[in-house]
């Protein structure tokens, strides 16, 4: 099969590579669509994998062609996403279903081959069925989706309540479409990049803030009648844009730190003060939950994609075939042509 192959950091080819084979215990998947993460390109080309060579790519959807030792064969034929972790199973917190806290675990796509290639075996445990009705893009999707939800439940939203995002890339636009879902008042946006600020306008999220040549947490202020936000979210990795997320809650409000660090990530004394004199509740999240209880992020994100309450569909600016792949990464490194969520099909 044709895969594309990370050689070294920097070192990405569309090249020729064994057919996989589906152990026991796994699927053979016919990758249809497989999306590009921001942490990607760092991936690719700054920092590299955890080993080499490897293919890429972890969100993703498929069908299922064979299957291995111990898997019912009536798999074949189904479409399923793919939760790319793969956990222990075996720890303290496996145990319990906090899979996302595993001591010891792998990962399609960084730590095993990923699916910027044909096909991929992956685990049977993994698979997550896709609802009728909805496309394989859709469904490769439903890894940011459900990192984006799992996101908003560790920072406690409710009904009624105003957030405020920073960073209006596919994971923050993501973040925004969730919080509307889930019954938010009023959701706000805010990035430096003023094509990103746009492009989120032209999906109907008109409370979009250009921060590069203005004060986002005074602007926060204004569309919260100066009381600030309910729930502030950091999606960029950036030292300001956690500072201003936590200028930006209102006194005893909640702050959840999501985006992946740029660099090291420092607070100023004001920052602190923020902190300490709001009482602010300020919570990591990292990936999604898979447990059947109390919730499994993947179901839900398919479930309300398939009732139409999660529209993920226009989130995508750009589809190209596998083969364009290189091309495709170094375009989305250097920004030549702005873009959101870059997508692979066949």
């Amino acid at each position: 099969m044709k895969a594309c192959v990370l050689h070294g950091i920097g070192d990405i080819r569309y090249q020729e590579v064994p057919d996989p084979v589906a152990g026991e215990g796994e699927v053979l998947i016919k990758v249809r669509a497989s999306g590009v993460c921001g942490s990607d390109i760092p991936r690719v080309f700054a920092k590299g994998t955890y080993r080499f060579p490897t293919i890429p790519g972890h969100e993703f959807a498929g069908e299922v062609t064979s299957v291995g030792e111990g898997v019912d064969g009536s798999l074949i034929g189904g479409a399923f996403a793919v939760f790319p972790m793969i956990p222990c199973r075996r720890c303290a917190l496996c145990l319990v279903g906090d899979y996302a806290k595993c001591r010891d675990y792998d990962y399609y796509g960084s730590r095993r081959d990923g699916a910027f290639a044909g096909m991929i075996a992956v685990k049977a445990w993994n698979l997550v069925p896709v609802p009728e009705g909805l496309s394989y893009e859709e469904a490769a999707m439903a890894e940011p989706a459900a990192v984006a939800i799992h996101a908003l439940r560790n920072g406690g939203v409710e009904a009624g309540d105003s957030v405020a995002i920073f960073g209006a890339g596919p994971i923050g636009l993501m973040l925004a479409e969730w919080a509307k879902a889930w019954g938010a008042g009023k959701v706000m946006l805010v990035d430096v990049d003023g094509s990103k600020v746009a492009f989120a306008k032209g999906l109907g999220f008109e409370r979009a803030y250009d921060g590069s040549g203005g004060d986002a947490v005074s602007w926060v202020l204004s569309e919260t009648e100066g009381m600030g936000a309910d729930l502030c979210i950091e999606g960029s990795g950036a030292s300001a844009a956690l500072e201003q997320c936590l200028g930006s809650a209102r006194p005893s409000g909640r702050v959840v730190a999501m985006g992946n660090p740029i660099g090291e990530m420092r607070l100023s004394q004001k920052g602190y003060w923020d902190l300490l004199r709001k009482e602010l509740k300020v919570s990591g999240t990292w990936n999604s939950g898979y447990s059947d209880f109390p919730r499994n992020d993947w179901r839900l994100s398919l479930e309300y994609m398939r009732s139409g309450r999660l529209d993920v569909r226009r989130f995508i600016t750009h589809r190209a075939d596998l083969s364009e792949a290189v091309g495709v990464l170094g375009m989305m490194r250097d920004k030549k042509a702005f873009f959101n969520k870059v997508m692979f099909v066949s």
